[in-house]
């Protein structure tokens, strides 16, 4: 009689062969094609540049990497600094002003950059009002005083940041929302006041949000090109926009992309080694309300300044130069005109909001049920796209697409004798496209933040339940991730509104919106005629600013929409 172990299957043949299933060839496919234009850049770098990149190394690359370096390092802690801390104190601090500042802190996010730069350009400059006004009361001449230059690297990066700190601020506070209050009262019977359970508690709970937040504030810092060419700083960005289209060295520009990249990747690589394999769940379905802590005196007015200061820095003041310069000036075409203008508009944003999202809840998803390297590294070259400049995604969607376009009327010109034109490089398709490569990172990070506080034990348990995977995630972490939803969302809706070159770029025929109306006319140095579109993207950006902020109020499971709690007095 042989022995029961010589019936034991071998080790290899004992380990489950991992298959695809329906849902990883879902996320190869929606990563293949989102990561096309990428693809589609990168396939540059293996070319042979000839001098150029010799050229560009021995003369303005130093310049390009400590600019670029200088920006990412003041940006990302500016950015970290004023999210988290205003997230902080609007979601565990009671404050004159608080409900306001809910909302009030986001409101940033609707103001480009370049606009912003514009109306501060124009208020501190030399001939300015305020050095105009400060010469006249004191009776000053040419360097008889020093005065700040804002089109310099510091001015930049001090602009930057106050457009771009509300990413950090949205996805921080929706994860503050969504912590345990059980951790949070261990940590106080432990005599943590609430500064310590700022520091050691709620920053390492909503670390995944917070890195997201900033690695988004960052990627945007590397894509910036407005307000850096109009400063006359030079970066990368400025550097491939230069080589590209201005000297026509389309494998250079590839290359200096590449370097982009590279940022961003050991960025990401350095955050995730880490936080090695630490990793933060809600251990009970039972919520209670946040507790509140009761400032006042000096720290109540501390509290509202804090949070006052980068919404009036970042949005009051330039949005009344923008207004007095529109009422003063003006563009001549507001009226009927802008009402196309603006239904292009938000017409793109909806559509590309909606369109990314949900590309990015399946993207996570598919990674969370089949986690391994081949789906975590398609998912990470999808979302690569937010770090290569807008024009640079528009020429990688341009090649493959005007091919097709060429190939397409050539077969029915051949068949039929008939041409159908620019049906894909010439439709608002094509721009959907575009801004659902260049953004899917927004909203997939977030979600993959959300997602990634789910315990497992929930999948385990509704799929003993019966649901399926596609069951669990719209009956179990939908509901969930329903602030996290949003805030992705209205990210992707707001960067879509402000977006320019891709949509320069691509846009077909007698199709312009808000943002390239403002950007022609400042670009002629026709600043208060340029004015009356910046102020209609903020205006549109503002309703569904407030929208999110008062849905992601009542986003905490368990809290009935309510954000109450009980007070502690400090």
């Amino acid at each position: 009689m042989s022995s029961p172990l010589s019936h034991r299957p071998s080790s290899s043949a004992s380990r489950p062969r991992r298959r695809l299933d329906a849902w990883s060839v879902l996320t190869l496919l929606i990563a293949a094609v989102v990561a096309l234009p990428v693809l589609t850049v990168l396939a540059h770098i293996v070319m042979p540049a000839g001098g150029v990149w010799q050229h560009l190394a021995s003369t303005v690359l130093g310049r390009y990497l400590a600019n670029t370096l200088f920006l990412v390092v003041t940006v990302g802690l500016g950015t970290f600094v004023i999210g988290t801390g205003t997230a902080w104190l609007v979601v565990m601090c009671r404050f004159p002003g608080r409900k306001l500042f809910e909302w009030a802190l986001l409101l940033p996010l609707a103001v480009p950059t370049y606009v912003i730069a514009y109306a501060y350009t124009d208020f501190l400059q030399y001939a300015g009002p305020l050095q105009s006004a400060l010469r006249e009361a004191f009776g000053w001449e040419r360097g008889d005083y020093w005065f700040p230059d804002i089109r310099s690297l510091g001015g930049a990066a001090t602009l930057i940041t106050l457009v771009l700190y509300p990413y950090v601020y949205m996805l921080a506070r929706a994860s503050f929302l969504e912590q345990s209050v059980c951790v949070l009262d261990v940590g106080r019977t432990l005599g943590r006041g609430p500064w310590r359970l700022f520091t050691s508690i709620a920053i390492p709970l909503a670390r995944p949000a917070i890195v997201g937040g900033v690695s988004l504030a960052l990627m945007e810092t590397l894509n910036e090109f407005g307000a850096v060419q109009y400063f006359g700083v030079d970066t990368f960005t400025t550097g491939i926009y230069r080589t590209w289209f201005g000297m026509g060295e389309q494998v250079a520009a590839a290359q200096l992309a590449a370097c982009l990249l590279a940022f961003v990747i050991i960025f990401v690589l350095l955050e995730r080694a880490s936080r090695g394999k630490r990793r933060y769940f809600h251990t009970t379905g039972r919520y209670q309300q946040l507790p509140e802590f009761r400032l006042g005196g000096l720290r109540a007015a501390a509290a509202t300044l804090a949070c006052l200061a980068p919404v009036l820095v970042g949005f009051l003041i330039p949005s009344g130069l923008l207004g007095y310069l529109s009422i003063k000036g003006g563009d001549s075409l507001f009226g009927a005109q802008f009402l196309e203008f603006a239904g292009n508009s938000l017409l793109l944003a909806a559509v590309a909001a909606l369109v990314a999202v949900g590309l990015a809840l399946v993207l996570s998803y598919g990674a969370r049920l089949n986690p391994g390297p081949l789906t975590r590294t398609a998912t990470r070259v999808a979302a690569m796209g937010y770090a290569v400049p807008g024009s640079v995604v528009a020429v990688g969607i341009l090649i493959p697409f005007a091919w097709l376009d060429d190939t397409l009327n050539g077969f029915l010109r051949a068949h039929y004798g008939v041409m159908a034109g620019l049906i894909f490089s010439g439709s608002a398709f094509i721009l959907i496209y575009a801004y659902v490569v260049r953004f899917l990172a927004v909203s997939f990070n977030a979600l993959e933040a959300s997602l990634g506080k789910v315990t497992p034990s929930m999948d385990a348990a509704a799929r003993t339940l019966g649901q399926t995977a596609g069951g669990t995630l719209r009956r179990v972490h939908t509901p969930i991730m329903r602030g996290s939803l949003l805030a992705a969302g209205i990210l992707v809706f707001v960067d879509v509104m402000k977006e320019l070159p891709a949509t320069i770029i691509l846009r077909p025929f007698d199709f312009d919106t808000l943002a390239v109306r403002a950007h022609n006319l400042a670009a002629d140095e026709r600043l208060a005629e340029a004015s009356t579109a910046s102020l209609t993207i903020v205006a549109v950006g503002i309703i569904p600013v407030i929208l999110l902020s008062l849905a992601m109020r009542g986003s905490r499971p368990g809290s009935g929409g309510v954000a109450g709690g009980k007070d502690e007095h400090l």
